[in-house]
């Protein structure tokens, strides 16, 4: 399986940043990653906690698609609880005609409490609340007839897409799980797509072949199938030309994230041992940190364990400096991709052939010389 490369950008940015300067540096960086040949962009939705100011994804990705040529890009996620299901397909259908066939359409439930406070949802109905939202989306994408649904937070007559997408049949329609089987398996209830999250530093992950099973599982039940090729898998990744290096670059920037983001603002249940973040990371496998080496060696073991899947996200943090970033999606693009791409399988194997008949080779050079010198 030909493994694609892309970038989750959630995204997250210090406090101490400006935030017109921020948007700015993330529409800089997805035109980077454009320019570099990556497969995808991903950008999420967060409504508090200060540190994401991305509200609204679609209008973000409408302006990196004028800034792009190539690149794929998707919400990263829509959160469904927060949205008729009407609008936000409607949303992503613009999207799609707007960025010429290169939308993405990837849904969660939202995984903010405060998100969900504010707008008046109780955190223990986001996760209903998104299975009726998808369901609803699922029939209007599918266009056959029009839709008529009631749930006690939304209600749709007779309702139909008026604008059909660009791409055909449909866009992708990524199911987001973090930590659990539940996406996994609206995932394979529906046929859809998944986007995983391998590793998040500090936390316990289910291993990713126990949630593919659960996924293929679902699908069996529901006469659907699923498709590893169109399996995406984020992990925090950052490369540097040695191991050192790229522990260096963004120790402090680790440190300061899980401090100040993951402990003190939202509350999670993570455990890292404060000035060795990085390396437990690395340790726990929750992240990818090192060469281009460590780089390969770390993904051939998430598809090895995993039993294989389509795309790798890099789940992008300011852990390091903005050049240091850039300059680790370059490395990526440059010399680890191309392992798993099959994009140096012809040059290896000329190589090959020429250093294995270079005598005959060299002997014909000479003898093509030689009658050259004597018919002068």
């Amino acid at each position: 399986m030909t493994l694609k490369f892309g970038a989750f950008i959630p995204p997250f940015h210090s406090l101490g940043e400006d935030p017109t300067t921020a948007f700015w540096r993330d529409l800089d960086l997805i035109h980077w990653l454009d320019e570099l040949g990556l497969d995808e962009a991903w950008v999420g939705e967060h409504h508090s906690g200060g540190w994401s100011t991305v509200s609204s994804p679609e209008v973000f990705l409408a302006a990196a698609a004028e800034r792009t040529r190539r690149i794929k890009l998707g919400t990263g996620v829509v959160s469904l609880p927060y949205h008729h299901p009407l609008t936000a397909a409607n949303r992503i259908v613009q999207l799609d005609h707007q960025s010429g066939g290169r939308a993405m359409f990837g849904m969660g439930a939202g995984v903010s409490p405060a998100d969900a406070h504010m707008m008046g949802i109780s955190a223990g109905d986001q996760r209903r609340m998104m299975a009726e939202s998808l369901e609803a989306l699922v029939r209007l994408f599918k266009g056959d007839e029009p839709v008529t649904m009631k749930t006690d937070w939304f209600e749709l007559r007779d309702a139909m897409l008026h604008l059909r997408p660009y791409t055909k049949p449909r866009f992708d329609m990524a199911v987001a799980s973090a930590g659990t089987e539940r996406g996994m398996r609206l995932a394979g209830r529906y046929g859809l797509e998944a986007l995983t999250f391998a590793g998040r530093p500090g936390m316990s992950e289910p291993p990713l072949a126990q949630l593919w099973a659960a996924g293929e599982e679902e699908a069996a039940q529901y006469g659907q199938t699923v498709d590893r090729s169109k399996w995406r898998v984020a992990i925090c990744v950052h490369i540097a030309e040695t191991r050192e290096e790229a522990l260096d670059q963004v120790r402090a920037g680790m440190s300061h994230w899980f401090r100040e983001y993951v402990r003190d603002t939202v509350g999670a249940s993570a455990k890292l041992p404060e000035g060795r973040e990085a390396e437990v990371a690395v340790e726990t496998h929750t992240a990818i940190i090192g060469s281009v080496e460590d780089a390969i060696e770390g993904i051939e073991r998430m598809q090895r364990e995993s039993g294989g899947f389509g795309t790798l996200l890099v789940n992008t943090q300011d852990w390091a400096t903005r050049e240091q970033t850039k300059r680790s999606y370059e490395l990526l693009a440059r010399y680890v991709a191309p392992h798993f791409t099959g994009a140096l399988d012809s040059r290896r194997a000329s190589q090959k052939w020429v250093s294995e008949n270079k005598d005959g080779f060299a002997a014909q050079a000479r003898e093509a010389a030689a009658q050259a010198t004597a018919s002068r």
